[in-house]
């Protein structure tokens, strides 16, 4: 086994022991994208256009989405919070790869991120929405809202090196929760004015959400809309791939780089 491999294996092992330990945090992550479920489907609902089912239907893979772009908070804040505690340091004196940090940290929270949908598809299931693209669009769909996660997890790791600070991280992570408003995750952008809908079309979140929508067969791809989500598979793989070209390098450097 590669030196990377061995050693992200191992801090890999570290950070699922660190989220046992804070059962909190984890029932916290897996009841919030369930209650954002039952509120916007039935509140939201009622004030659309769409019936309530339908609108259920279109939400559940907005809000998976949603909830994969808090990648970028929880890889920031668990980040931050090891380095502002002296625990990247000494990992930096062990005679380790320098990537194996960061990609043990991404790859905890791919492995609870794939548990945690399981529970939100069983509710998803239950209040209406269906999987109407068939097995090999649903696997898809899982594969490339796993995908997306990795790489939102990435920018809030280099996110939390950057900034150093527990404090600073939660408040910045915060304002992450824009983001999924700023796309088609809870309605259509297609009554939005040109230039708001060009920016929330262009928003990676559309582009996965319109990816999913597709696969799972709950929504036709919109017509007229920006590239990204006109053809939401290649858009959502072209995202995901810059986003990791830019982010993982970056944030191994950073990581190595320490204080300096």
């Amino acid at each position: 086994m590669s030196t990377l491999a061995y050693d992200g294996t191992a801090m890999l092992g570290r950070q699922l022991r660190r989220l046992r330990n804070n059962p909190g945090l984890l029932i916290l992550t897996q009841t919030m994208p369930v209650s954002m479920l039952l509120f916007f489907g039935y509140v939201f609902g009622s004030a659309l256009a769409m019936p309530g089912e339908e609108y259920r239907a279109f939400l559940v893979p907005g809000l998976l989405v949603a909830t994969a772009s808090g990648g970028i908070m929880a890889g920031m804040f668990q980040a931050a919070q090891d380095t502002h505690r002296g625990v990247m340091d000494r990992f930096r004196t062990l005679p380790m790869s320098r990537a194996a940090v960061p990609l043990g940290q991404a790859g905890a929270d791919l492995v609870v991120t794939a548990a945690g949908t399981v529970p939100f598809l069983l509710v998803g299931l239950a209040v209406g929405w269906r999987v109407e693209g068939g097995a090999l669009g649903a696997l898809g769909a899982f594969a490339l809202l796993l995908l997306f996660r990795f790489a939102m997890t990435w920018i809030g790791i280099y996110l939390g090196l950057a900034t150093r600070n527990e404090e600073a991280a939660g408040q910045l992570g915060g304002a992450t929760f824009l983001l999924p408003l700023l796309s088609n995750a809870y309605i259509p952008t297609e009554g939005l004015p040109g230039w708001l809908r060009a920016v929330a079309e262009w928003n990676p979140i559309s582009a996965v959400t319109a990816a999913l929508r597709d696969l799972f067969g709950n929504a036709p791809v919109p017509e007229g809309a920006a590239w990204p989500v006109a053809h939401p598979i290649a858009g959502s793989l072209a995202w995901c791939a810059v986003l990791l070209a830019v982010f993982v390098p970056a944030a191994v450097r950073r990581y190595a780089r320490g204080e300096r």
